[in-house]
């Protein structure tokens, strides 16, 4: 069985076998005879390929500047046909199996700078006293306390939205908050989210409306609270009316400019772990480029030998 026709059985095992899709079936098509064509001047072709081989062409495709993602599906599709090979006895070993996986590197969470933020937050303030009728008002009170809120604690917006009255009713100090797997984490307020919380407190208590609900932010909704999607675009309408663009503003960027800006004035990882309400501290690890660019200003400035 020649090199196509190999290829050709492999892709019919993954359709009758695994049930693959034609999307799928389509890619490794295309990835396997790729790595055909640059090793057809290898003995053996693509089913006779080498470790070495191998591992030619995956630098090959990632100087042709694929991604590393790409790079290990390319390699996965390569995984996928020696190990046919290797069941159906057509070959006697697998050269894919001492080939590690290209590294993927972790994407920096996107953060806001402190004078944004500090522009956003001032803009919500604004739009509250410059309210000109009760609804806007309402609405304004209720898009501060979030903005506040969110800032000030780095909830995940699904918590942020979700919250009972009760929280904000036991100690305006701290929010007891219920995260991921049921755990419990208590998160402090800023002075300016506690005030902010209490005009929205005192304005949400005057609508029969919302006095009764249980959540902290009522909505006529499935859930009976603020929706996620509605708060996220309230906010980057917030955002550009404050002449930030809208693109770079989410309820998610501003977890992220909490935890970033805490360990740039000084705060210890492990606190913003416990404040974010990671489980694990390699959750956390995204923000470590932070803590060395805080370090490494540490010892240039104090440092006697630096430059």
């Amino acid at each position: 069985m020649k090199g196509t026709a190999r290829l050709e059985a492999f892709l019919e095992m993954m359709s009758a076998e695994r049930g693959a899709s034609e999307n799928t079936l389509a890619s490794y098509r295309r990835d396997l005879e790729d790595a055909a064509e640059f090793l057809s001047s290898e003995a053996g072709g693509l089913p006779g390929a080498s470790s070495t081989a191998i591992r030619s062409w995956l630098d090959d495709i990632a100087a042709r500047g694929f991604a590393a993602t790409s790079q290990a599906r390319k390699l996965s599709a390569m995984r996928q046909f020696f190990k046919f090979l290797y069941t159906e006895g057509l070959r006697q070993d697998d050269p894919t199996g001492v080939l590690d996986a290209p590294r993927k590197d972790k994407p920096l969470p996107k953060t806001m700078r402190e004078n944004d933020i500090s522009a956003l937050l001032d803009r919500a303030a604004i739009e509250q006293q410059e309210a000109r009728d009760e609804a806007a008002y309402v609405s304004a009170c209720r898009l501060q306390a979030l903005v506040e809120t969110l800032y000030a604690t780095g909830l995940r917006v699904s918590e942020l939205v979700s919250l009972p009255v009760s929280v904000a009713l036991r100690d305006d100090r701290f929010f007891l908050v219920r995260g991921k797997g049921g755990k419990e984490r208590m998160v402090p307020l800023s002075r300016k989210a506690r005030e902010a919380m209490q005009h929205w407190l005192a304005e949400r208590s005057r609508h029969p409306s919302m006095a009764d609900s249980p959540w902290l932010f009522p909505a006529a909704s499935e859930t009976g609270h603020l929706p996620r999607q509605v708060f996220a675009r309230e906010l980057k309408a917030l955002a550009a009316r404050a002449g930030i663009p809208a693109a770079k503003v989410s309820p998610h960027v501003l977890r992220h400019a909490f935890a970033s800006h805490l360990l740039q004035n000084g705060a210890d990882l492990r606190a913003v772990q416990q404040l974010l309400g990671h489980s694990d501290i390699s959750t956390t690890q995204i923000y470590t480029h932070v803590l060395e660019n805080r370090l490494l200003e540490l010892v240039n400035r104090h440092h006697p030998l630096a430059d």
